[in-house]
């Protein structure tokens, strides 16, 4: 039993309520109280006890969309004479070329570096889009052990195209197939798996009927780029379809729970599709603003009951730093101050939320008694107060992901004093570095 005392309890439950001088009880990878610390040191007085001397405790941060597999693009020399300048340039001289050279060791050492950062900066749940097309079958297997070894709770799915043929978008249903049985057969409650798709624009209608009779048959959603740059529309229109979302509601890949990544190119009504198939809409301001796809609107689109979470696309593991890009970014589309601020809130701390909830425990995202201890701790002194009304603001303006200094998953603790835990980060890194240089000579 550990007792995590003397914090600032920012619960994030039903009431919003904040304990100062607060403390958490930890046993058996759940929270078993909660309250003041002095009062917690005296009904648990053989409990361990850590004094977080003022800091912030509060329940760790979710990632409804990132790629473990692109942290080798980082600093990379592409290689080529013209850089590309549209949507579908990056993905052509960047992206797809990364991902055909991505070898075993690549996967590996990519994703427990990225891992290990999301620790570093309080990220405790994330879900992943994959994709290594000259490696498809035991690809999430190799992710699932850098999981493992990261301690951390992820859903992982594998990026089914037809860009580069037929045979290995079966290969790529078939690898999400096989994970997610196996998922199933293991219920460890800190993997899951969904069935990925890379966007309607790379796909045949053939694939994406295989896909939702798989999805049909597993009962599960799938996690897929939609609309993200303005190709999608364009290549759906060409099909004959009135948008993107018309062309994947047809073929029955929207439906409850899918992950429809980024949607800045789509229209209203296609915005009122996702509603009613009760897909989640996921928004990645730092990626889309870095590719110049456009900024989805959020407020409109959630005046449309479209359920909004937020993610990062892989550009950062630091979902502090998304919120406040993602808070910035709509204050300066629609030229008002007030914008963004309780909308983007709501997307990380409770679509977010409930995002996780569906897919891993009912209690994730929240400081409550039964709830999954996956929480971070702070090292924030406020110049102010903190309190119900307010604290999100500090969040805002006063919080970054490396302040950071303890996380914690289902009672394990990953990282304290800002030191990664069972794992020796600057041999890791080195290692990482080495097969990075050795991926840059292949690519």
């Amino acid at each position: 039993m550990l007792i995590l005392g003397n914090g600032i309890v920012i619960t994030l439950n039903k009431d919003s309520e904040i304990i100062s001088k607060g403390g958490v009880v930890i046993e058996g990878g759940r929270i078993l109280d909660l309250g003041d610390t002095s009062i917690l040191q005296k009904k648990y007085p053989h409990a361990i006890f850590k004094n977080v001397q003022g800091k912030i405790i509060m329940p760790g941060m979710i990632n409804t969309h990132t790629h473990l597999y692109s942290t080798f693009a980082r600093g990379m020399d592409l290689k080529t004479a013209q850089l590309p300048t549209k949507f579908g340039e990056i993905l052509e001289k960047l992206w797809w070329r990364l991902d055909k050279a991505l070898g075993e060791k690549d996967i590996y050492y990519s994703a427990l570096y990225a891992l290990l950062d999301c620790i570093k900066k309080g990220t405790t749940t994330i879900f992943d889009h994959h994709a290594s097309s000259n490696l498809i079958e035991g690809s999430l297997d190799i992710l699932e052990e850098a999981v493992q070894q990261s301690g951390i709770r992820a859903s992982l799915a594998y990026e089914v195209s037809d860009r580069d043929g037929h045979q290995k978008a079966l290969a790529g249903i078939r690898e999400n197939e096989r994970f997610i049985k196996k998922i199933k057969r293991n219920n460890s409650g800190y993997l899951n798996g969904m069935i990925g798709l890379h966007a309607a624009f790379t796909l045949q209608n053939s694939t994406l009927e295989k896909a939702a009779d798989l999805a049909d048959e597993l009962e599960t959603p799938f996690h897929l780029h939609i609309a993200e740059g303005k190709e999608d529309y364009y290549d759906s229109k060409t099909r004959g379809y009135k948008g993107v979302a018309y062309r994947l509601n047809q073929h029955r890949i929207l439906r409850p729970g899918t992950l429809a990544i980024h949607g800045v190119n789509l229209s209203e009504e296609e915005w009122e599709i996702l509603r009613d198939s009760g897909s989640y809409l996921i928004h990645n301001p730092e990626s889309n603003m870095n590719n110049a796809v456009g900024a989805l609107p959020i407020q409109a689109v959630l005046n449309k009951g479209v359920q909004v979470g937020l993610g990062t696309d892989g550009y950062t593991a630091d979902m502090f730093e998304s919120i406040k890009v993602a808070n910035l970014l709509q204050k300066h589309e629609m030229k008002d101050p007030q914008a963004g601020g309780q909308e983007i809130f709501d997307l990380v701390f409770h679509t977010n939320r409930e995002i996780a909830n569906k897919f891993f425990d009912k209690k994730l995202g929240t400081l409550q008694i039964g709830a999954p201890a996956d929480l971070i701790v702070i090292d924030y002194y406020s110049p102010t107060p903190i309190n119900r009304n307010n604290f999100y603001f500090h969040l805002l303006f006063g919080i970054t992901g490396d302040r950071v200094d303890t996380t914690i998953v289902g009672g394990k603790i990953l990282m304290e004093g800002k030191e990664i835990i069972n794992l020796d980060y600057k041999i890791l890194t080195q290692k990482v570095q080495e097969q990075a240089f050795n991926f840059w000579e292949r690519f």
